[in-house]
């Protein structure tokens, strides 16, 4: 027995529900029923994203949040009737924190993605020595590189900033993002826009500065994503994903619990999927969400699927811990957070003051605080056992914050495989790859945070594209 569907989308995490969403509300604007499943291998949907409620806390044991200027989260949350739900940073915490030698400084002012636009204030951070410094306004007059050929992040931010300003800001600001090596993440890939400012002004600081003073306004931004940088859900990122699923279970088949084993060729009804419980789903569309690791044995059959193989992930993990207030001694509130430069040899690469932060996240006499653990070429500690990983960040926080009290609990989550790394020449490999998958697998699309971005916002985006173009191929078919 095998089901028959228009589409099936592989994978259901937000990507994946983006795609089954946008592809639903498509074929309801052309008052057309298209047939939808989707199949995810985990007994949940959302995939990384994962709220946990708990002692009237919200914690995020995935991704915490999301670029209030990137509108795709924005607009789903409007579609879905969530709009209402976005909550902003508190605009009274201002402060960030880098450590570096042993000492945490505050971020200087007018950074923008790690680049200094306020040349004052960077002249006086104790971050760079003054030869660091130096070079890095050497940016100001040496040439551009006009060529748009890519390179890594790394390399341009030496070649641009020097390598102090590169190892001691940029890192661990920017390459926190992948929890990646600099010198080996695509500049295009991550970070377009700096290759744009060094083309158009020929300096990233005066191209960076002239961004800033335009403003950051986006149009179609609401009021409450003004003025702040992130944004989130009051009752965390998981209720999006229960909303999503609440309007979907009734218009779609979702399989959960359940892995697909192989895609072949039918001649009926274009692809069959061959599930781990033993049925199959017939399909001419598929979109296939899942991680590059899991989505290149089900297209190897069909095609090279090195540029999908050549995207490494890297394993983090993140512990929450929960303090009385009361109990808690030192600088604990003074700001958002702190991220570490990969030279201290820290087993933290970062800090959230989460209940500073978020203040939604927790009742007033609890302290939330979120260390991060885990990057690329140093991914040990991921697999240590829960109580050593404890004690590690326990005493780093004493350590690096005077945090001596003991926690109410503590919450670890390991996130194995989970942030993709773009090589340098991912954007045209991806590309090419999609090409081949038009000519060798007709019908066939990959979408997610593999290819076209690590946020959530990209991911809603890149399911929205592939979800709405495959509707509009089933239109044509049934014209």
């Amino acid at each position: 027995m095998s089901e028959q569907h228009d589409i099936v989308i592989v994978g259901g995490g937000l990507t994946g529900l983006s795609a089954a969403y946008y592809a639903w509300t498509k074929a309801k604007e052309n008052g057309q029923e298209v047939r939808i499943a989707l199949v995810e291998q985990g007994e949940r949907l959302g995939g990384k994203i994962d709220t946990l409620h708990r002692d009237d806390c919200v914690i995020e044991r995935g991704p915490d949040s999301f670029l209030a200027r990137k509108l795709p989260m924005i607009e789903l949350a409007k579609d879905i009737g969530m709009e209402s739900e976005l909550v902003a940073t508190n605009p009274k915490a201002k402060k960030t924190y880098i450590l570096c030698h042993g000492k945490l400084h505050r971020m200087p002012q007018g950074l923008v993605l790690g680049i200094p636009t306020d040349t004052k204030a960077f002249l006086k951070s104790g971050l760079v020595s003054p030869k660091g410094k130096l070079q890095a306004m050497r940016d100001m007059v040496i040439k551009p590189k006009m060529t748009t050929e890519d390179e890594s992040l790394g390399h341009f931010l030496n070649r641009r900033l020097g390598e102090e300003v590169m190892h001691n800001i940029s890192e661990p600001l920017l390459a926190g993002i992948y929890a990646g090596d600099m010198n080996k993440l695509s500049l295009k890939a991550t970070f377009p826009q700096f290759a744009e400012v060094e083309r158009e002004y020929g300096s990233l600081i005066k191209g960076m500065q002239a961004t800033r003073q335009k403003g950051q306004s986006v149009p179609g931004l609401p009021d409450v994503a003004k003025g702040t940088m992130f944004l989130t859900f009051r009752q965390g990122l998981g209720s999006l994903v229960d909303k999503l699923e609440e309007i979907l279970k009734p218009h779609i088949a979702i399989h959960t619990g359940v892995s697909v084993m192989e895609i072949k060729r039918s001649s009926e009804s274009g692809y069959e999927l061959e599930l781990s419980n033993d049925t199959f789903i017939q399909a001419k569309h598929l979109i296939v969400t899942t991680p590059a690791f899991a989505a290149a044995p089900l297209l190897k059959p069909y095609l090279n699927v090195e540029p999908l193989d050549h995207i490494r992930y890297v394993s983090v993990a993140n512990v929450v811990s929960a303090f009385d207030k009361d109990k808690m001694t030192g600088a604990w509130d003074d700001g958002t957070g702190f991220v570490i430069a990969r030279h201290e040899g820290r087993a933290i690469t970062a800090m959230t003051w989460t209940s500073t932060k978020w203040t939604h996240t927790s009742p007033q006499d609890t302290v939330l605080i979120r260390c991060y653990v885990g990057r690329a070429d140093d991914e040990e500690r991921v697999d240590w056992p829960d109580e050593a990983l404890k004690h590690t960040v326990l005493n780093e926080l004493a350590e690096l914050m005077k945090i001596h009290a003991e926690p109410r609990f503590m919450e670890v989550t390991r996130l194995k495989h989970s942030m993709p790394q773009y090589p340098v020449g991912h954007v045209e490999a991806i590309a090419a790859f999609r090409e081949a998958l038009k000519t060798e697998l007709p019908g066939v699309m990959i979408a997610g945070a593999a290819y076209d971005g690590v946020g959530l916002p990209d991911c809603i985006k890149s399911g929205r594209t592939a979800g709405e173009e495959a509707v509009l191929q089933c239109l044509k078919e049934k014209a």
